[in-house]
């Protein structure tokens, strides 16, 4: 008896299914995310960064630093990071802290990374370490003057006419 109940049961079980998937619309086709959009992967090793002279002031019991950089590589740079270390007159490490720009820094843009460390009485001087995510910025570039989005770079001189 108890056979035929199981049976009777997994029966409509199995025909409520089947009448519930019959009436679900077919799913649309997938389509890229990206289709038709440019994509441009970050740089991977040594990146190359211009900045101008940072601004460092204390407010409160912080020490706050913005550096305005440029990314003067070809391709974006992922979560540009700052690292500051503070030290005091005898060169010991008194403080630090660090500074990131999170996403990608297009080529050509321009943003400022802040930096707030602690103040402490005996900072004396400091120095920044420039990295990403996807490795290092050898040897940032300081610049009096940052180009303004609208600039070009200077076309090459024409060729001089052969005399003849």
């Amino acid at each position: 008896m108890n056979r035929a109940r199981l049976i009777v049961a997994a029966t409509l079980v199995g025909a409520s299914l089947v009448a519930v998937h019959a009436q679900t619309p077919a799913a649309p086709p997938m389509t890229s995310v990206l289709a038709g959009k440019k994509f441009t992967a970050p740089i991977k090793g040594p990146a190359e960064v211009e900045l101008m002279k940072p601004e460092t002031k204390k407010e409160k019991d912080m020490v706050v630093t913005k550096i305005k950089v440029r990314n003067a590589s070809a391709a974006p740079i992922a979560r540009l990071t700052v690292d500051e270390s503070w030290y005091d007159k005898g060169g010991a490490l008194v403080a630090g802290s660090k500074g990131v720009i999170n996403g990608l820094l297009q080529p050509g843009e321009i943003q400022t990374i802040t930096i707030e460390t602690p103040w402490n009485a005996k900072m004396a001087a400091n120095q920044w370490v420039f990295s990403h995510a996807n490795g290092t910025v050898p040897k940032p570039k300081r610049v009096d003057k940052m180009p303004s989005p609208g600039d070009k770079e200077p076309a090459a001189k024409p060729a001089a006419a052969k005399k003849k």
